[in-house]
Parts: structure tokens; sequence; C-alpha cells
């Protein structure tokens, strides 16, 4: 794909971004991709970082990709700005100084899945007994969430107030007593420890009807791009990457809301070139019903 068709859905992209800011609950990630270094034929480390809409809300289903040059936490404060909501990640540092921002305070959300895979890795090494009980209590905290699935959000938060916080209360007090009696330096002190030192942002979603529990939806939708890697090996270039991004952005999007993107890309292509900029969102690949809601 041409970078002239990337230039031309540029527009597009800055408004699905503009979208998805308006949601008050974020999920957010990163991936490394190898970016060829101009001249010398060798590869630099570059970051293809998403954003993901929330799907326990009502709002639009939007995905962004956020092509950049390294890791550094500043991508992400650039990227959010003064944005202000729940960011839900895993416990990479880059993301701690949106935290403890005063003036544009994001409130951390703790992933589950991220917690689950200590305890799993725990048990497969060494079938630790210890690790098989957490894994069943967390399974627990999983099991409301499947009865919970097809809820509204007043009646999820009543079903969570119900069942989730006896079980996440139940859980704290066990893993602080197994941490009293657990020798540190080991894996299970590590594992122990991690769960315990974000308890705060990991019960967090309990305490609501719209908050989610893991970090699931944004890497389920960043994980093809991981996996793609093996077979496009780099980018050619930061302007390559930001177009490819820009790209993957509009057909991620297209996905999430059941739309054919090569149809959507071929239809949108033809509109582009006389479409009024007052009514640019209808040309995006989001669900009708959102779009008409918009008019």
């Amino acid at each position: 794909m041409g970078s002239r068709t990337g230039v031309a859905l540029q527009p597009l992209v800055d408004r699905l971004i503009w979208h998805l800011l308006q949601g008050n609950m974020l999920h957010a990630d990163e991936t490394p991709i190898a970016q060829l270094e101009p001249g010398n034929g060798k590869t630099r480390k570059a970051y293809l970082w998403a954003y993901r809409s929330n799907d326990l809300d009502s709002g639009p289903r939007i995905v962004i990709f956020d092509y950049q040059a390294g890791r550094s936490g500043r991508h992400a404060q650039n990227f959010l700005q003064n944005w202000q909501g729940h960011l839900l990640v895993d416990d990479y540092g880059g993301y701690k100084p949106l935290f403890s921002r005063t003036a544009s305070p994001c409130i951390e959300l703790g992933c589950w899945a991220h917690a689950r895979r200590k305890f799993f890795d725990l048990h497969k090494a060494n079938a630790s007994p210890m690790a098989f009980e957490a894994l069943q209590r967390i399974g627990a905290l999983y099991a409301i969430e499947t009865e919970a699935k097809h809820l509204g959000v007043e009646a999820r938060q009543q079903l969570r107030a119900e069942k989730s916080l006896p079980a996440l209360n139940a859980l704290q007090e066990w893993l602080t007593q197994t941490r009293l009696q657990t020798a540190n330096g080991g894996g299970s002190a590590r594992a122990l420890d991690y769960t315990l030192k974000r308890w705060k942002s990991l019960s967090r979603y309990a305490q609501t009807g719209h908050l989610p529990i893991d970090n699931n939806p944004v890497e389920n939708t960043i994980r093809p791009i991981a996996i793609g890697k093996k077979n496009w090996l780099f980018t050619g270039s930061e302007r390559a990457g930001q177009r490819a991004a820009a790209i993957q952005t509009l057909f991620g999007t297209a996905k999430l809301n059941n739309i054919n993107p090569a149809a959507w890309l071929k239809e949108t292509l033809t509109k582009l070139p006389t479409w009024p900029n007052s009514r640019i969102d209808e040309l995006l690949p989001l669900a009708p019903e959102f779009i008409k809601s918009l008019k």
C-alpha cells in the first residue's frame, strides 16, 4: 500500500484517536518492532504502542496503533496528553509517571491475567500447591466475570459487590498470610509480592460495573501483529512504521466492529477525494449504530 494512501487515510486515524480519547477507560500495551537503520543494513528496536477502548461500556470499539522509536514512557504521555480516566496496563515502569501526575490524573488498573501468569508459571515449573490454590482463587474471580458477561453496568456492579469483593477480600487475606510463611528471594515470594504490591490497582475493577478485569482485549489485538513480525521481519524506516501503524489502526478497528477491512478500504478510497471533512465520521470503520448516534 503506497505512502500516498497512508497520507490520504491519516485524517481518519486522527479522528479515531479523538473518539478513543472521549472514553474514560483505556487499555494500553506495547510490542517491540525491528526498524532498519539507514545506511548500515542493521536494525534497531522501535515499538508499536497499542491503545484500546473499553468493551464493557457503550462507547465505540477502537484500537489505535502508535509507532514510536522507543519504549520510553513519554510516548504514552505524549499520546494521552491531558486525558483523564482509568488506564489498564501491565507493570512496565514507563506507565508509572502517568499515575503520579497531579494536573491530569490517570488511575491505574492492574491486570489479573498478568498476576495469574506468575502463579501459572510457578505451578508449571514445580507443581507448587500454593500456586495451585492461587490459580483456583483467581479462577473464581474469572467465573464471576463469565456470569456477568451479558449483564448491564448496574447489574454487573451489583454482582461484583455480592461475589467479587468478598472473594477478593478472602484472596488478599490468604496471600498476606501465605507471604508471611514464605521465604524471601524465591519464585513463590516474587509471585506473591507482585500481586500484593499491585493490590489496589488489581481490585479496583470490582468496585464498579464498567471496568475490566484484565488487559486481554488489547493483548488479543496486538498479538496478530506480534506473530506477524516473523513474516515481515522489520520496517524500512520510522515513516514506513508510522504508515503501517495507521493502516493497522483502521483495519484493527474495522475487525473489532465486524467490518470487512478490504471492502471498507476500497469503498473509502473511492469516496475520500470528494468527501466533506464535516462528515468524516461517516467514513470511519465503526459500528453503523454508533455513527448514526453522532448525527
